[in-house]
């Protein structure tokens, strides 16, 4: 390539990144032309801009293309796991995450995104042993709550409960963790942990209908029904097509109207 055509290709990505630097990444993509003999820093910046305008096809082919060209490439590797993840393409991203594992081992990033596929190809064992090694401080949140998943999906409740604990203490705020607490609990038969894990999840979210449906069969286990209808009440003002909520609803206001003592004779 001649000395004006690699400046002309130095030229657009550098006019690429100082788009990208004040928010237009379509400007800064479009930018990119040609990789001249800067193919790395090209394709993996268009890649990255790609995923960023939510192009994700054509992401994952800038990524490949880098990846078929420089195998040993690690931030490429899992830019390509990343695009196959939020495909839903869970085995392809595995193995993406996985060579990017194999190139650097100190990836948690990789890890954390191997353990999440190898979670929704149910796969709970083999993602344990992931998320377990997840040993940096940045990763430490999600290493816990991917554990705590993992533990839970193999009917360790109690391992679960406690590294469920553990998460919270990064962010007490977690909806997802105390909606599958929640679960957990009432799946297990666990009725008091699973109340105390619902009140909590009301006081910061109202109208989390988890949290309703919860303290809904809680109530109902323990003959409690006009608590029932207050909670089914609940979901089905967020949720009127919820058939478990109207049967609740029925059966215990039912059974509260039964308890009401009549007043016809009284004169």
């Amino acid at each position: 390539m001649s000395t004006a055509a690699t400046s002309m290709a130095r030229d657009q990505i550098e006019i690429s990144q100082a788009f990208r630097l004040v928010g237009r990444p379509e400007d800064a993509l479009n930018a990119l032309i040609s990789p001249g003999d800067d193919f790395v820093e090209f394709y993996m910046l268009r890649g990255e801009l790609q995923l960023e305008l939510g192009r994700v096809h054509e992401a994952a082919g800038s990524f490949f293309t880098l990846v078929t060209d420089e195998p040993r490439n690690a931030s490429a590797q899992y830019n390509l796991g990343i695009c196959f993840y939020r495909l839903g393409r869970w085995t392809e991203a595995s193995q993406a995450f996985e060579k990017a594992l194999d190139i650097d081992s100190s990836r948690d990033d990789a890890r954390l995104g191997l353990g999440d596929c190898l979670l929704r190809m149910e796969r709970a064992e083999s993602a344990l042993n992931h998320f377990e090694n997840c040993m940096s401080k940045a990763a430490r949140p999600k290493g816990l709550f991917g554990k705590a998943v993992s533990l839970q999906l193999l009917g360790r409740f109690d391992e679960a409960e406690a590294t469920y604990d553990g998460f919270l203490e990064f962010e007490p705020n977690s909806e997802e963790a105390l909606s599958n607490l929640v679960a957990m609990n009432i799946q297990a038969g666990r009725h008091e942990l699973a109340r105390g894990h619902a009140l909590r999840l009301l006081e910061i979210s109202p109208d989390s209908t988890a949290a309703h449906k919860c303290l809904a069969a809680v109530a109902l286990h323990q003959d409690e029904f006009e608590t029932v209808v207050r909670h089914c009440g609940r979901i089905i003002e967020r949720v009127p097509g919820c058939r478990e909520a109207w049967q609740n609803l029925r059966f215990a206001s039912g059974r509260v109207m039964s308890t009401l003592t009549p007043d016809s004779g009284r004169k």
